[in-house]
């Protein structure tokens, strides 16, 4: 028997799940309120002529491509790759990538603001007993998970480094996942590491590592707690925008009894 268990967030105004600024809105139309388009189209029409009077329900969402449950491509880390190349957009991505078996990394433990390393990368599949092969989905579940939904979200969980991040993709890994705001540590955390130590390599330290080696990273997944630490394929296609840095996806996980 397969089970499906929905790890994409809902696109719902008034509930946060950005920093101030890259909010999103949606505009709801309703059934009444399209009436008047029908008329427009149909002369003569009366409301009394259609079922309840009504025409149909409209929405129009005010978003970027990095609301919501999305996949960035390497365009959205770089113009340039560090050989001179140029990064692939969201239209240009592999779709063989975007359908495969998973993984889920448990770090929720760990302090808010905390950068993996590839040693914790190593420790926790050692726990799991797993080990990774080419093509493999790595989710993370951060601590960031649980406050979906409140103004803490976005400054909360833990950030996967460069050192992680290109550990990862050495061993064949194109996809990767987490349930906080960022596959990075929360802004609030990097400003102050950098404040104090003016490198400004640690800004966007695992975005960046794409520019070595092309991944695509899903943002703002949900349920991860529900999962397995194996045993489950992902599916996580995401909308295909021309030239665009990033596509937003209804990313699932299938698991097989």
């Amino acid at each position: 028997m397969t089970r499906i268990v929905d790890i994409s967030m809902t696109l719902e105004n008034g509930v946060p799940s950005d920093p101030p600024g890259y909010e999103f809105e949606i505009e709801y139309t309703s059934h009444q309120d399209t009436v008047a388009m029908l008329q427009s189209r149909y002369a003569g029409l009366r409301p009394d002529e259609l079922p309840n009077s009504e025409a149909f329900a409209l929405e129009t969402v005010h978003l970027s491509t990095h609301n919501g449950t999305h996949v960035d491509a390497p365009w959205h880390y770089a113009s340039r790759m560090e050989d001179g190349g140029r990064p692939r957009t969201i239209d240009e991505m592999p779709l063989d990538w975007f359908q495969r078996p998973a993984v889920k990394l448990d770090f929720r433990h760990v302090e808010d603001g905390y950068v993996v390393t590839a040693a914790d990368l190593e420790a926790e599949f050692k726990r799991i007993e797993y080990t990774l092969r080419p093509l493999d989905i790595v989710l993370v579940n951060t601590s960031a998970g649980a406050r979906f939904g409140s103004p803490e979200y976005a400054r909360s969980g833990c950030g996967i480094g460069r050192e992680a991040t290109l550990w990862l993709c050495d061993r064949g890994v194109r996809v990767v996942g987490t349930d906080a705001w960022s596959w990075d540590a929360p802004f609030p955390y990097v400003a102050e590491r950098y404040a104090r130590d003016k490198d400004a390599s640690i800004i966007w330290e695992g975005h960046k590592a794409g520019r070595h080696t092309e991944y695509c990273q899903i943002e703002k997944l949900r349920h991860l707690e529900q999962l397995p630490d194996h045993g489950f394929t992902v599916s996580c296609f995401p909308v295909k925008i021309h030239a665009a840095s990033a596509g937003w996806t209804r990313a699932v996980a299938i698991l097989e009894a």
